[in-house]
Parts: C-alpha cells; structure tokens; sequence
C-alpha cells in the first residue's frame, strides 16, 4: 500500500469537507451581496440567519454536499467497492431524513424530485432524471478516490451508476465524470497540468456517450475556465470574469468548469481554494467542495492546514481516516483486478 496513495486519499476527503465548510455562509448568494455582507471570509463562518440556505448551519458545519458524498463513500463500502444505486439512495434517504432536507433549503431540485420519488417507491431504473443541476459533480469525489482511470468506458459507466439516483442527463455525468476523474488522476500523482489537459477531452466523452439534453459542451466551458484563470489580470478580476463568463450558479455546466478554474486561480493550494470559493459568490459550498477535493487529492492531507483540520474534526466528529484506510485498499483492488 502507497502512503502516498492514502494521504491523498484523505486529502480529498478533507478538502470535500472544508471547501464546502468554508462555502457555507455565502452558498446561493450574488457576487456582490456576498462583499456587502462579509467583505471577505477567511474563516469558518456560521450560516447568516437572512441566508434561507445556510441558516441552518454552524460555523464549520458542512452541507448536503459533503452528507451525500460520504452517503455514497459508505455505500461504497457497504458494497465492497461495487457501486449499489439503491445502497446509494437509501444512505441519501437516511441522511436527508434525519436532517429534515425535504423541509428545508438544502436539497438541490434535482435530488428532491428524485428522492421523492424513490421514497413512494419508483425504482431508480425507471426514474427519468434528467435534471442538469450539480447534484452528481458535488458528491462523486469518492468515486475519483475509488476508481483508477485505466479504462474511460469504465469509468464513465461508473460515474453514470453511482450518479443514476439523482441525475441521468448527459451534462450532469460529464460534469461528474470531470470531477472524478481529477480526483482520481491527483491520487496517482499525475501533475495538475497533466490533468488539466485531459480533462476537456475527458468531459466531452462523457458528456456525448449518449446525449439526452442541448446543452453547451462541459469540455469548451472548462477550457474557458482555465483560460481565464491563467489570465495575468490579478486574482479578483479573474474571479469576477469566472462569475461573469462561465458562472456560479448551481447548473453543472457553470459550477464544474468554475471549481475547475478556481483550482487553477488558487495554484492548488486547498487552503487557499477554499477561501477563494467562498468568496466567488453564487452555489459557494459546492464550488468550493468540488474544487477543494481536487487540490486534496493533488497534495495530500499535509497540504489541508492543521488549524483547519482540527476545527473540522471538532465541530463534525469526523473520523476521515476510516474512509482513506478502506479507500485505499478497495483502489488497490480495483487496479489489481485492471492489471490481470
């Protein structure tokens, strides 16, 4: 077993947590209310009370985008690195009712319809859910933690899979697909720019294996996001024109490509990715979660601030190295099992 391999492992899952702590208070928020009200967060923040998304949440407290990701990191485990759909959705069920989701603010559109139906007992194979909202992207960074990258037809079908409880649109996949395959390419060392050229490629593979949506291409969009982050324009006018021009809402076709520039503004630093997020305005927590898992997986759980982690693991009673042992030693099978 490669140290290195849990360490980023870990570092994934840390950054999950922080990037969508960080993004919290200012999740759903326009760019220019999120600097009237904050100026600048730089810290953990309790959710405002005028904020009907993040009010419901403490300082260092994640959102349903970490819950769901660890909901599919323990169906992974359940299952023995097989990926369950139904495994899948009875942990969202059970996260989402024990929060109350249905009642309150935090279940994105797509996941609400769908875990509703699921829960009067349609099957997943016979939902539509066609939805192009971010619910896929925000959860699958366990995904990128368990599956090599041998085989894309794999691997998207994987993403697909894992995704199908929620989301079965094109876009949603390849925004999800991007996400994972990032994640997963940081844990086998492979250098950001090394990634950052595959990705666009890897998107539209995704995104047109079978298309059930018009929508743009995930793969340009990302390209543009990256363009603008390699900008020589200054850290908050590259912000402004990634909010501008390629967006922060909670579309997956904005919010991918955004976390995917902002990794590149942020050098890959995690602790600095997550403030940079938080900042970014728009779907905040989820851009934040997306982007900082990557930088996680890039440099492993030394690079997540001590100070941070410990606040983290106090007010979320985390036990994150249970999750990086099991990852570690399902991967190592999945790319034993790609090897024979």
């Amino acid at each position: 077993m490669n140290n290195n391999t849990e360490s980023r492992i870990l570092g994934a899952f840390y950054g999950q947590a922080l990037g969508d702590s960080m993004g919290m208070p200012s999740e759903l928020w326009p760019r220019t209310r999120v600097k009237a009200h904050f100026g600048w967060i730089d810290r953990f923040l309790p959710g405002p009370a005028e904020n009907n998304a993040a009010c419901y949440f403490d300082a260092c407290h994640f959102t349903d985008d970490t819950s769901m990701a660890l909901a599919l990191a323990d169906a992974i485990i359940e299952c023995q690195g097989e990926i369950e759909p139904d495994v899948i959705a009875r942990n969202v069920m059970t996260w989402a009712e024990g929060f109350d989701a249905f009642n309150k603010n935090v279940f994105g559109p797509s996941s609400k319809a769908a875990m509703k139906a699921i829960k009067e007992g349609v099957q997943i194979s016979d939902l539509e859910n066609n939805g192009v909202t971010n619910g896929a992207a925000m959860r699958v960074s366990p995904l990128g933690c368990l599956m090599p990258t041998n085989s894309l037809d794999d691997f998207i079908d994987q993403v697909a899979l894992a995704s199908s409880p929620t989301h079965k649109s094109d876009v949603a996949i390849a925004g999800a697909t991007a996400i994972a395959w990032a994640v997963s390419k940081g844990i086998d060392g492979e250098s950001w720019q090394s990634i950052c050229d595959q990705l666009p490629a890897i998107a539209n593979a995704a995104q047109t294996k079978k298309i059930t949506t018009f929508s743009p291409s995930m793969g340009a969009r990302i390209e543009l996001a990256l363009s603008i982050a390699r900008e020589d324009i200054g850290v908050e006018s590259a912000m402004q024109k990634i909010y501008d021009l390629v967006g922060a809402g909670t579309s997956t076709i904005e919010s991918v490509p955004a976390a995917i520039g902002m990794v590149e503004l942020a050098g890959t630093d995690p602790n600095r990715c997550a403030i940079l997020c938080a900042n970014l305005g728009g779907d905040t927590d989820t851009i934040g979660a997306m982007a900082t898992a990557i930088c996680g997986a890039l440099n492993g759980i030394e690079s997540i601030d001590a100070g941070l982690k410990v606040q983290l693991d106090e007010a979320n009673q985390l036990d994150f190295g249970k999750y990086s042992t099991s990852f570690a030693k399902l991967r190592k099978q999945k790319e034993q099992a790609y090897a024979s």
